[in-house]
């Protein structure tokens, strides 16, 4: 019970709020027991809410309004899959995959995030990072595997090795049956642990990782893509570094094979690079104006594969070509389960920055548009976007921004456009796919090049971002430099680690300001931050804008202590050596009262309640009152299983009346029973 009192309490009555009591917790085994028993009872309209919203299609397409809806999912379905068609080539090349499977991944991630997202915009398939990640895992079982960089057979050219396949015969495995058995195995690992997270109804750990963490790990995966990329520009064949500092090596191995340099693959990037940036660029100034953006690097692909094959360019000057794209899908076969041991770690991150970009992008879009989304349907639906695909030779996916801004920029109004877009690329996969043979691996590094854009222009505002909070600022900039510099998916764990020391230094910074009361109100603020607040003689008062908790419950009395003008641990010290006891410079009058404003503190531990406790009884000692204001619930609480109030010697002094609804309600308290003299001056 906390009581108000003040200077005018005889003409009014006491303001008193008498505490709910809260019924008895329960027992941990009765609560799982309930858990239980709610989550397995089944009944005719439980099972159908769950059904409808674990399939969200269920739920939106019987109320697809078609003449409203219909012509903008068909326009923006048919333009993202004419985009996704180059674009599902290029990374296939990032992913260290041949181009039918890339081709896959689009379709079937389209066709099942149709099917169980929900949000009804965002475009989800190949992600440039995810394809980094994954491409990074799959060069580095290759390569213990035994299979020579760029090549079919092991490195005695006599022992085959095998697809993986338990239930298979014993055929042999080519250099790129293998890649995609590894990046199978990572996609269906990947999603299994996204359906973990959403069973364990874990989505909210989205919110650990802000949008600087995820920028700075985009940029700086972006940064790795770009130079990972710039060999097939250059028409070098040199295996990717495996490892840390994959960029100082890559770097190194282009400079040491420079001399090698297709000069046949070098022409054609600079002209694609020429048409592709000024292009893409009139795309971004006219988009406004533009009903569609106009598919530039689709007529990049059509006109390059028209001259490589027309100009011979793979037999008479050795360029890279893209090869064999076979029409139709291949049968299903299971992941390689002995290889989940050696990419059950990296499947782990993929899995995470997968989901985290999928749902910041699906709650953008979702706010923007007025609906909602479910983190973990979120959860669900791109964890089985991974799961089911990967045993039809897929590799992992998400949400991707530019072709997300792409969909909702040309109508799209729900999920039907994602199975718009599958259709494009299922004809593409029946009919048109083998006539991409000729299209060289340069042209498809340029496309992926061109498309790091937006994450590369993030270093423009670095100077905003720095003046407009350097926390975040910093956040960002370690992020990018270590997933560029040392490891991408470091780059990610140090970004986590990062924010949560930020986090907490920021309340290992917090101090104890003095404040002083407004002259026409009764309103409290820091004296050093305005002009004309006025003190209290004998009663001084503090706010701490922080928890009290353990990591800084030291500070907090050593700030305390030092704002106050008055260390009662020092005070003490001194009497008891029979030095006269002499204030510090702050006021001529002493202080003989200390109230503390916690509405700044949001919870106290154990270490928290011990600290307060001591900083009474250590002011006690030298007689001076310590008060405590505008506490919170939670943290009433804490002081009461504290013991806070059981260490009270004053009888009902103690619960009732030195804790306090308002720090008005306090400094009259102290006014009228410990200091009657009290007086308020200017501060300075």
């Amino acid at each position: 019970m906390l009581h108000e009192d003040g200077a005018e309490a005889h003409l009014q009555e006491p303001l008193i709020l008498e505490r709910v009591e809260k019924e008895p917790e329960k027992k941990w085994y009765t609560v799982v027991s309930e858990r239980a028993k709610k989550h397995c009872s089944c009944s005719p309209q439980k099972a159908k809410s769950k059904i409808l919203g674990f399939v969200p299609i269920l739920k939106w397409l019987p109320h697809y309004k078609l003449r409203e809806w219909i012509l903008g999912d068909i326009m923006s379905g048919i333009i993202v899959g004419i985009l996704l068609v180059p674009q599902s080539i290029a990374y296939s090349l990032l992913a260290s995959q041949d181009p039918i499977y890339g081709l896959y991944t689009s379709f079937f991630s389209s066709i099942i995030y149709a099917i169980l997202g929900s949000s009804r915009h965002i475009s989800v398939g190949i992600f440039g990072v995810l394809c980094l990640l994954v491409g990074q895992v799959v060069d580095r079982e290759l390569a213990l595997a035994g299979y020579l960089p760029e090549s079919g057979t092991g490195i005695n050219n006599t022992e085959s090795l095998l697809a993986g396949q338990e239930n298979s015969s014993a055929v042999a495995c080519d250099r790129s049956c293998y890649a995609i058995t590894v990046g199978a195995t990572v996609t269906f690992t990947a999603g299994i642990y996204q359906v973990l997270m959403g069973l364990l109804q874990v989505g909210f750990v989205s919110v650990y990782l802000s949008d600087s963490l995820l920028s700075g790990f985009a940029t700086g995966a972006s940064l790795t893509i770009l130079t990972s990329q710039l060999k097939y520009l250059l028409g070098l064949k040199i295996p990717r570094p495996q490892g840390w500092f994959t960029l100082f090596k890559t770097w190194y191995g282009l400079f040491a094979n420079l001399a090698q340099t297709n000069i046949c693959d070098l022409i054609t990037s600079l002209v694609c690079l020429a048409v592709l940036i000024p292009a893409k660029e009139l795309n971004d100034r006219f988009k406004s104006k533009l009903k569609a953006p106009i598919p530039f690097e689709l007529f990049v692909v059509i006109v390059a594969t028209l001259a490589s094959h027309f100009g011979h360019f793979n037999s008479e000057y050795g360029s890279g070509v893209a090869g064999d794209i076979p029409t139709g899908f291949l049968p299903p076969q299971l992941p390689a389960w002995k290889l989940i041991p050696n990419v059950a770690v990296d499947a782990f991150s993929i899995a995470i920055v997968g989901f985290a970009i999928t749902v910041s992008l699906s709650e953008m879009f979702a706010k923007k548009h007025g609906y909602t989304v479910d983190a973990n349907q979120e959860m669900y639906a791109i964890g089985f976007c991974n799961i089911l695909p990967s045993f039809f030779r897929c590799f992992t996916t998400s949400a991707a921004l530019t072709k997300t801004l792409v969909k909702e920029s040309t109508g799209c109004q729900t999920q039907m456009s994602g199975l718009v877009t599958a259709v494009v690329l299922l004809l593409v996969l029946l009919v048109i796919a083998p006539l991409f043979y000729s299209l060289q691996k340069c042209v498809l590094a340029v496309i992926i090049v061109v498309n790091l854009r937006g994450a590369l222009r993030k270093f423009r505002d670095l100077p905003r971002m720095w003046h407009v909070n350097r926390i975040d600022a910093a956040i960002w900039l370690i992020t990018m430099a270590t997933s560029a510099l040392v490891n991408t998916e470091l780059g990610l764990l140090v970004g986590v680690l990062v924010s949560a020391f930020f986090v907490l230094g920021r309340t290992q910074q917090a101090q104890v300001l003095e404040l002083g009361r407004t002259p026409t109100r009764e309103h409290y603020e820091n004296v050093s931050s305005y002009h004309g607040l006025r003190t209290h003689s004998g009663v001084a008062v503090f706010r701490y804008g922080a928890p009290l908790y353990y990591a800084n419950q030291r500070l907090f009395k050593k700030s305390l202590y030092k704002c106050a003008a008055l260390n009662p641990v020092r005070e003490k010290a001194e009497a008891a050596a029979s030095v006269t006891v002499m204030l510090e410079e702050r006021s001529p009058i002493a202080v003989r009262s200390v109230v503390i404003d916690c509405s700044g503190v949001l919870f106290l531990d154990t270490a928290g309640v011990n600290a307060l406790k001591e900083v009474r009884k250590d002011y006690r000692e030298v007689a001076v009152e310590v008060l405590l204001a505008q506490c919170n619930t939670s943290v009433l609480e804490s002081l009461e299983r504290g013991g806070y109030y059981d260490s009270e010697k004053d009888g009902e002094v103690g619960k009732n009346n030195l804790i306090f609804f308002t720090i008005t309600d306090a400094v009259n308290y102290v006014s009228e029973n410990c200091c009657p003299q009290t007086l308020s001056i200017q501060s300075d």
